[in-house]
């Protein structure tokens, strides 16, 4: 079975299945990976994650059901996985902008999320420049906050958090932790992934030399094998994210290794047109299941 046949499938076991208590990992095995790979690459793929997806159509086939009239709002609650009519009416509000009741009145504007599927297109006619090396654990030390991907905010919050490090000093204190201000790389570390609940941490980071300074919080990096990917300017970093779940990862014979994704940023100066980073993602051969 072929990587889009595959990915086709993982989309049709999810439409017979849906409930927002849908095991991921029976979904991910019908695309023949881990469910941490089928979540993180599903997100690229398809710009939404996968939780919101499969809310968005549970919301549309429930609202469907209730427009016909002859279902009570609980029974439909349960076939979704609420435990309560009042936290699906809460789940049912988000995505549809009135309520249940409303929603089985005539006339209702109703909202319809279809069901995706994955086509072939062409693409690879931009070359992507990577290297594959494994690296022993090291510490990094820095500052880190809690992001949301509810609505792809994600996207919004981190250049922002960047921003405000940049102009509130945060941010030189933190390339500074071995004494040598602004003089060394920079990092971005996403980790700690909590698909379930749509969020992960980030941090801004430097690796520290001695001990960590008060007010930094430390993180260890496992030993892994990292695929590094170069960047041409860090506006560009989303752009690599995206080509590496849809165009690298399918054909390389790797995976990802479940562990946290880093932006590299050398202390250089940003603006210019040849400023290049890199994006780093832990990985492991694919086993044959």
């Amino acid at each position: 079975m072929d990587w889009l046949t595959s990915m086709n499938a993982a989309l049709d076991y999810i439409e017979d299945h849906l409930n927002i208590r849908m095991d991921y990992s029976k979904v991910a095995a019908k695309a023949g990976c881990s469910s941490y790979n089928f979540q993180r690459m599903f997100s690229f793929i398809a710009d939404v994650t996968l939780a919101t997806y499969v809310r968005r159509r549970c919301m549309t086939v429930a609202a469907q059901e209730l427009m016909k009239g002859d279902v009570s709002v609980i029974d439909v609650a349960f076939r979704y996985g609420y435990d309560s009519p009042i936290s699906f009416a809460r789940a049912f509000q988000s995505v549809q902008g009135m309520t249940p009741k409303e929603a089985m009145k005539e006339g209702a504007n109703l909202k319809l999320y279809p069901k995706i599927s994955f086509q072939i297109s062409i693409k690879g006619a931009e070359s992507m420049k990577y290297r594959i090396e494994k690296m022993d654990a090291f510490r990094l030390a820095g500052v880190s906050k809690e992001i949301t991907t509810v609505n792809n905010q994600n996207f919004e919050i981190i250049p922002k958090m960047w921003d405000d490090f940049m102009k509130n000093g945060e941010c030189e204190k933190i390339a500074g932790v071995n004494g040598h201000p602004m003089e060394e790389e920079m990092y971005g570390v996403c980790y700690d992934f909590h698909f379930d609940q749509e969020q992960f941490r980030y941090m801004i980071a430097a690796k520290p030399d001695n001990e960590i300074s008060e007010g930094l919080e430390g993180l260890d990096i496992p030993e892994f094998t990292w695929v590094k990917f170069e960047c041409m300017g860090a506006a560009g970093i989303q752009d690599v994210f995206k080509r590496m779940f849809t165009e690298w990862f399918p054909t390389s014979g790797y995976e990802h290794a479940d562990g946290p994704e880093i932006e590299y940023y050398p202390i250089e100066n940003m603006n210019h047109p040849d400023y290049k980073c890199e994006v780093w993602i832990p990985i492991q051969p694919i086993t044959k299941k």
